[in-house]
């Protein structure tokens, strides 16, 4: 969140400048610096007015006085980031609980196993090849979402699996991919502690998130 105040501080919404689509490649290049900023500013929830902001880096790049003291600006600032963290810790205890019911009512399913470490899965098609390593390369195909059904990504979607060497994926995966055989299909909940816990990932996965994938174990090279 600082480097996303930081970054709006000092650069955001040329785009106030011209209302029609960018057509330049200059034009284009700032349009996704803003865009990005902005999607930054959007997942974090603050609080800020786009006209305001636009002002302020229209005065920065023109070499202008700000319109308030820095010493305005920093106290706004401060304050808008003890705003971000209430707001952050706010979604970590959220998550967490709708995690832990969602964990619990997944765990009370017919057919599914979970560990202590709160992994858990449920076998959809039990496949016959060898189990991978934990150094091994696997293709899969999957999908993740959060346990709202919010969808954050997709092989299927992009319309090819996935391969990669198990070590380089997060925990819940190692471990979950470890324990089946290629050809297995899995529906997997992995708790926070063994996905992204509290630092989240992306513009889609929180602080404190459960992550539930569909694990489609193609091939372990190699093997």
């Amino acid at each position: 969140m600082t480097r996303h105040l930081a970054l709006a501080a000092a650069v955001l919404a040329a785009a106030g400048a011209w209302a029609a689509a960018p057509g330049g490649e200059d034009e284009k290049a700032g349009y996704a610096v803003g865009y990005r900023i902005g999607q930054g500013l959007k997942r974090d929830g603050l609080p800020l007015d786009p006209a305001a902001a636009a002002a302020g880096l229209r005065d920065a790049l023109e070499g202008k006085p700000p319109q308030v003291s820095g010493e305005e600006m920093g106290a706004s600032l401060q304050v808008l980031q003890q705003r971000m963290a209430q707001r952050r810790a706010q979604a970590a205890e959220d998550n967490a609980a709708a995690g832990k019911a969602f964990q619990e009512a997944f765990a009370s399913k017919a057919g599914v196993t979970r560990l202590d470490n709160g992994l858990a899965w449920r076998v959809i098609k039990e496949g016959k090849g060898p189990t991978p390593g934990p150094q091994d390369t696997v293709v899969v195909h999957y999908r993740g979402r959060l346990v709202d059904g919010t969808e954050f990504d997709s092989s299927f979607r992009r319309g090819e699996p996935a391969t990669f060497r198990l070590d380089q994926v997060i925990p819940g995966w190692q471990e979950a991919l470890q324990r089946m055989p290629a050809g297995s299909e899995w529906e997997v909940v992995i708790p926070p502690e063994l996905a992204y816990g509290a630092r989240g990932a992306g513009n889609v996965i929180g602080p404190n998130a459960t992550l539930v994938f569909d694990i489609q174990l193609l091939e372990v090279k190699g093997r």
